[in-house]
């Protein structure tokens, strides 16, 4: 039986033709298997399937037309504003099942590349503390949204998604449903969203446990509370006033420098002195996430994850040093350590290995097993040459994370990689 012509509407920044070719008129949770991408799916209370669109891979979840067009418009502001999180395809209504009844509207996000739900993180071999890894990486996720006015109401790990940062992780925000974008935020909003994050995250971590995803000796409780105290320490950190004598004013650098570190760049410091002008008062008004990516990018147009910067830099630093070329123009150093380093190393990826990790995140890895062979071997081991071991002994081994297809979350389960590799425990 052919379905009845339908009278789509599709709301899209930049619509594609190919959105016409998929099963409209087809409930979600019935859709055929070559129309989907059988990618690791997290908890939602909707039905949410991924499927192939133009040699792409698109989040499709249905919901309520009101509240699809509503979570759209949220997302694309969220990605103007440069926050981490799914970038929004559309909104489609109109569906009609082949007997004429009404079918839910469905809003549609690309997929994000290299990222995994939680419980697809854990169903890997990773470290113990693996939790209190991405608790920090949500902590500055909320830290990000709530400096914006954006205020969640639903927080959680299972409306997050998680991509590798060097040697720890960065989240997205992948559900806006119940949020709301405001000037400023409240103290009340952001305590809610703080309690929210909280409880869910104990639920969720107790879930795991139950499933025997993660050991019983774990505590919930606590790793639900360290969740609070990341967020007020950021906060504090990236908001808070600061007195010091006139004398003392080497500080508004150091402040400004001590955000640096944290990975934020002062886009605006409010600074006053008292009516005598014996003290002065400075607060951060404006402050932006990506102060190293950012340097990165300026210097040599990679767009990284921030902990992934850092670590760039950090060998960009080593290789001025190893040749003599501290006064040299920094953009002609970073040109050449992109052309004689990283870019040999990383197109050195066979292109069957290449969906496994991001090329920043293999180069990091590429460093650490070069300082391991260093080590092990008492010799300064020669990149080609850590290459090729990384190459044969360590990739291999490692999961597809673009886009792992054909799977589910409990599947992901892998053999360990080789212990005598340090950097193996950080995986």
């Amino acid at each position: 039986m052919s379905p009845r012509p339908q009278r789509l509407q599709i709301t899209a920044a930049s619509p594609d033709p190919a959105l016409l070719d998929l099963p409209w008129h087809i409930p979600l949770e019935d859709w055929p298997a070559e129309n989907l991408a059988a990618l690791p799916r997290g908890i939602s209370r909707h039905i949410v399937r991924f499927a192939r669109l133009s040699g792409r891979v698109i989040a499709i979840k249905e919901i309520g037309e009101s509240v699809a067009y509503r979570e759209y418009e949220l997302l694309r502001q969220l990605h103007r504003l440069d926050v981490p999180g799914v970038e929004p395809v559309g909104v489609i209504t109109g569906r009609t099942s082949p007997d004429g009844e009404p079918l839910e509207a469905v809003l549609i996000t690309k997929h994000l590349q290299f990222s995994l739900p939680y419980r697809a993180l854990f169903s890997q071999t990773l470290r113990p503390d693996t939790a209190t890894r991405l608790i920090d990486a949500l902590a500055v996720l909320l830290v990000r949204l709530h400096l914006i006015g954006f205020y969640w109401g639903d927080v959680s790990l299972s409306n997050t998604l998680f991509r590798r940062d060097a040697e720890t992780f960065a989240a997205y925000l992948v559900d806006a449903e119940t949020g709301d974008l405001h000037d400023t935020l409240t103290e009340g909003q952001r305590a809610y969203d703080l309690e929210v994050a909280r409880v869910n995250i104990i639920g969720e971590l107790m879930d795991l446990q139950a499933g025997e995803f993660l050991e019983d000796d774990v505590d919930a409780i606590a790793i639900g509370q360290m969740l609070v105290d990341r967020y007020s320490e950021l906060w504090t950190a990236l908001t808070d006033a600061e007195s010091f004598g006139l004398g003392d004013r080497w500080r508004v650098q150091a402040r400004i420098e001590r955000l640096n570190d944290l990975g934020f760049d002062v886009g605006e410091l409010d600074i006053t002195t008292d009516v005598d002008g014996t003290s002065v008062s400075i607060q951060p008004k404006v402050v932006d996430a990506g102060h190293h990516s950012r340097r990165l990018m300026r210097l040599t147009g990679l767009d990284v994850q921030e902990n992934q910067a850092r670590r760039l830099l950090n060998d960009l630093d080593s290789f001025r040093a190893a040749t003599d070329r501290q006064n040299d123009d920094e953009s002609f150093v970073a040109h050449d350590w992109l052309t004689e380093v990283f870019e040999p190393a990383v197109r050195a990826v066979p292109r069957e290995l290449r969906p496994k990790l991001e090329p920043a995140q293999v180069f990091h890895e590429l460093l650490d097993h070069r300082w391991f062979l260093s080590q092990q071997q008492r010799r300064d081991v020669p990149m080609a040459e850590a290459t090729r071991s990384y190459l044969e002994n360590i990739l291999p081994l490692r999961p597809d994370e673009q886009a792992i297809l054909g799977v589910s979350a409990a599947d992901l389960r892998e053999e360990p990689l080789p212990t005598d590799d340090p950097g193996a425990q950080r995986r």
